[in-house]
Formats: C-alpha cells, structure tokens, sequence
C-alpha cells in the first residue's frame, strides 16, 4: 500500500513538471526598450528626465513639455 502511494506522488510530480516545462515557465517575457539616444536631461518643474532632443527651452532653462515651459522653473 506504500509503494502504491508514493508511485502515484511520483507520477504526479512527473505530469506536473511535463505541463510547467511545456507552458514555458508560466513566466511573460519581458520587452525590452529601446535605449534612449543622446543625452539626458532634467525637467526645471518636475525634474522628470528626457532626451534632449525631446525637451522644450524657455529662456536657459528645459522642460518636459510646453505647459511646464508656460508655467516656469519649480518654486523653492
């Protein structure tokens, strides 16, 4: 009766492992990005960081988009 039981623990084991290996893991791949080109900068309201080809100049200050340039650098 001992041997029947752990044989039917090691077949399950066995078509458990089968159905992980063949699903891939269970895990989603992840995306890669692309890599950003050319140099970073800060934003002078949020200071989130973009490229700087990407940010907008007001006066000689960057910023994320043109309602940050609008508004002007954060406050103190």
């Amino acid at each position: 009766m001992g041997r029947l039981i752990v044989l039917i623990v090691i077949v399950l084991a066995a078509v458990w492992l089968v159905k992980r290996a063949l699903a891939g893991g269970g895990r989603p791949e992840v995306a890669q990005k692309p890599p950003v080109d050319g140099e970073l900068v800060s934003c002078a309201r949020c200071g989130v960081h973009l490229p700087r080809a990407e940010a907008r100049v007001a006066g000689e200050r960057l910023f994320c988009s043109d309602e940050h340039a609008r508004l002007g650098p954060a406050g103190p």
